[in-house]
């Protein structure tokens, strides 16, 4: 059930509190939106979900307006979880608790063939170098930037036909091995890749998994990912515009073709891509797209 009106009806819980949520039931691997109002004496600070936390952060268009973004894990447990809204009032810490049902998003399965050494590594080069790999990548997605580069909407890295959607369970040469942590686009080699937004390169690497790969640091917790990149335009620490060509596509890593695997981390948890774009530019951005949340 979705709703964006004032949540002054909880007063019982909430207090005088003033919050705007944009889904009250949440799907596995998908991202909710909390606007606040901003009060006089009032600074909120940050939401409390399954014992992490994550930062409230100022509008980006409205000056009146705090928010912050809640990404439910993949693996989160279908059932009622408990929110909680951290603020300061004056002097005082104070805290009070909303409710999110948690549903599971009907993700589907695929079966994928690849070269057998990149399913079950057994080299133990292999395996240092995906665990270094993996560290610096967790180190750079629980990174939160205070400052955001986001100014307009989000554009897709491409126009492309999907060939796979966010959250299918992955089969690999008949073992399974996880979930789809993003959305696969059709690409040939040499296809010019975009940034989805403004922000800073975090990351340009040739990995074992991902292959080709370019992180952008949106800021306050928010990245995108491209992988199976062929070539790269741009290097670390580089300021890029929405648009702007990072490199080219490829299929680098562990594929079993050409293509680009786009990918998107909020707080540091891995969500939804198409979902996400839809939830920041239709409500947090306010600019209507045509852009379709996977089903």
């Amino acid at each position: 059930m979705k709703f964006l009106a004032t949540l002054l009806i909880f007063l019982s819980t909430l207090g005088a509190l003033s919050v705007d949520i944009s889904n009250s039931t949440i799907a596995n691997g998908r991202t909710a939106l909390f606007e606040f109002k901003k009060e006089k004496g009032v600074e909120y600070e940050s939401l409390t979900f399954l014992k992490k936390k994550y930062k409230v952060y100022q509008h980006p268009l409205d000056s009146s307006k705090v928010y912050a973004l809640l990404p439910v894990s993949y693996y989160a447990k279908v059932e009622t979880k408990r929110v909680k809204i951290n603020y300061k009032k004056g002097s005082k810490r104070s805290s009070e608790t909303l409710f999110v049902k948690i549903v599971w998003g009907d993700y589907k399965k695929e079966e994928i063939h690849v070269q057998k050494s990149k399913v079950n590594p057994t080299k133990n080069k292999h395996k240092k170098r995906i665990a270094k790999e993996y560290k610096e990548a967790m180190r750079i997605y629980g990174t939160s930037t205070p400052k955001s580069y986001i100014k307009t909407a989000f554009i897709l890295p491409l126009e492309s036909f999907i060939t796979s959607d966010f959250g299918k369970a992955r089969v690999y040469n008949g073992s399974l091995k996880g979930y789809h942590s993003g959305t696969d686009f059709r690409a040939k080699v040499g296809t010019p890749i975009i940034a989805s937004n403004d922000g800073m390169v975090a990351l340009v690497k040739k990995r074992f998994y991902s292959g080709g790969t370019v992180v952008i640091d949106h800021g306050q917790g928010i990245y995108t990912c491209y992988f199976h990149m062929s070539e790269f335009t741009v290097k670390v620490g580089q300021s890029v515009a929405k648009g702007d060509v990072l490199g080219l596509s490829g299929q680098s890593g562990r594929v079993t073709g050409p293509h680009l695997h786009f990918a998107v981390r909020v707080g540091g948890t891995q969500v939804d891509p198409l979902q996400f774009i839809k939830l920041m530019n239709d409500k947090l951005l306010l600019q209507n797209n045509t852009i379709k949340e996977t089903k």
